[in-house]
Order: C-alpha cells, then structure tokens, then sequence
C-alpha cells in the first residue's frame, strides 16, 4: 500500500510538472511561429494543427515535460497495480495543484479566491478519500475479450477526440483535456489488467490486447492534452484532463475489479471522491473563463499566449 501511494505521489509531481513545462514550450512555439510568419498552424476552425503540435513538441521545455511524463507513467504503472484505480488516480490528480501553483511562477498564472477554494477543495477531499482507502480488488484477470473490448473502446474514444477537436477548433481546450483524461484512465485499466507483469513475460504481454492498449490511450492521450494546452488555460485544461482521469478508472475499479473502501467508511470514499471531481470541474471551468476573458483583453493584432 505504502508504496503505491509513493509511487502515485511520485506521478502526481510529475504529470504536474510537466503539464507547465509543456504549457510554456507550447506558448514559445507558438509566439516564435508569429514572429516569423509562419503559416499552416491553424485549421479552419481555429484548432492547432499536426504540424504546430510538432513543433511546440520539439521545443526544449517540451521536452523536459516529456521525461517526467515517463516518470509520471512509471509511478501511475505501480501505483495501478499496488493500490485501488480510485485511491492511486485521485492521488495522481492532485497534480492540479502542482500545476496550478507553478504556473504562478513559470507562466504568470494569477488566481483568483475562487480557484484557490476549488483547489482547496481538490485537496481536502484527497484526504478524505485516502482515509477511507480499502484494498485492491484481485479481479485482474477478466476474460480476453474484454481486453479486446478495453482496446477498441480506447481507439474509438481517442478517434472521437481527435474528430471533436477539428470540429470545435478553438474552442475545444477543456473538451480535448477531457478525453485526453479518459484515455489516461483507459491506460491505467490497461495496466491494471495487463497479463504477465507480475512475473515478467515479455511473450504474454505482447499478446495481450491491454498492452495496446496502453500504447494507444497513452499516445492519444499526451497528443489531445498537447492540444488542450495550445488552446486553453494550462489549469482549465488540466482540470479536465483530471475529471476524466479519475471518474472512469476509479467506477471500472470497484464495479468490474473488487476495489473496496474501509469497512463502514464507504460513504467517506464516496465524498471525496465526488469533492475532487467537483473541485477539478471547478478548476476547469474558472479556467476557461479566465483565458477567455484574457483572450478577450489582448490586442487584436496578435493572438494571445496560452496560460
């Protein structure tokens, strides 16, 4: 237990790291693409295309976020397989927090007394939750055509994604957030059932649906949130990206795979895990007021950078 929760701590500091790191390269990218004339960076609607999303991946701050993304992966990979899918994703959702408060310094992000109460909230409810904490459900081994199913519902969700945020274009940041959430969730489930982890068959592995899985939600997750971070507030999108990151994996954790609360305290479980979804939609949505009105406020001649 005390490990996963480390290891879930670990991911938790990560993601939030690189969630600002990724935020700055985007709006460095994007401002030099300005600077220079640059064409081809926007779609028709308004939305960021491949290219500009390659760029902004290229730069140096990226990059760095990259590697704590990995170090992110490796901790929600323990943590999934050590404690509940609801305890080890909320844990790893405090990197709101971590984003939020570092973006006060890298990005300039002011915070308003509302922001400070939704994240407030996000954090009592962590604590709350972590109280009433029971096992990891042993239900890892569900038939194969599940793990098939668990793959083809990841590869729709990330093609709907990626249709939804050419349809919307610029206004799509907390939506892209959002699915890239239940695409991190739908990785953690991988993981949680991946056959031949425990002992280290690499042959099992690749024959499991679940492992595709985890390549497939995971790379379609980091392109919508990279997406998400070029179009909105880095807090709004992150916010969202929590929601879905901890909703999915944490109901698919009790209903299908037997993680359990403390005897009695279930109700406890079940209040903070509602306070940190609520908090985190709180979080997204003052967010996404903010950048709007700060869009709003900027120049027309130019377009503003992304916070």
């Amino acid at each position: 237990m005390i490990i996963g929760v480390v290891a879930a701590l670990l991911a938790c500091v990560g993601y939030g790291v690189s969630s600002v790191l990724q935020a700055y390269g985007s709006r460095k990218s994007a401002a030099a693409a300005r600077d220079r004339g640059a064409t081809g960076h926007v779609t028709a609607t308004g939305g960021p295309t491949l290219l500009s999303t390659l760029h902004a991946a290229l730069t140096t701050a990226f990059i760095i976020g990259i590697v704590l993304d990995v170090v992110g992966f490796v901790g929600s990979a323990v943590s999934a397989r050590l404690i509940p899918l609801f305890l080890s994703q909320t844990i790893i959702s405090a990197n709101l927090i971590v984003t939020a408060v570092l973006g006060i310094a890298v990005l300039g992000i002011g915070l308003r007394t509302r922001d400070w109460i939704a994240i407030a909230t996000v954090i009592v409810s962590l604590f709350v939750l972590g109280l009433g904490a029971g096992e990891r459900g042993h239900h890892d081994n569900p038939d194969l055509f599940i793990h098939w199913v668990v793959l083809g519902v990841s590869v729709l969700i990330l093609l709907g994604g990626i249709a939804l945020t050419r349809f919307l274009g610029a206004r799509s940041a907390v939506m892209a957030g959002l699915i890239a959430g239940v695409l991190f969730g739908m990785l953690a489930i991988g993981v949680r059932i991946l056959h031949g982890i425990d002992h280290f068959q690499p042959w099992v592995i690749l024959a499991d649906p679940a492992a595709y899985t985890v390549v497939i939600a995971g790379i379609g997750g980091f392109y919508l949130h990279t997406v998400a971070l070029q179009l909105g507030s880095v807090n709004g999108a992150t916010a969202a990206l929590v929601v879905g990151e901890t909703v999915v994996p944490g109901i698919v954790g009790v209903v299908f795979l037997g993680d359990t609360s403390r005897p009695g305290l279930a109700w406890v479980v079940v209040l903070g895990f509602i306070g940190a979804v609520v908090g985190a939609v709180a979080v997204a949505v003052f967010g996404a007021a903010g950048h709007a009105t700060t869009q709003e406020d900027a120049p027309t001649s130019g377009v503003p950078d992304k916070v």
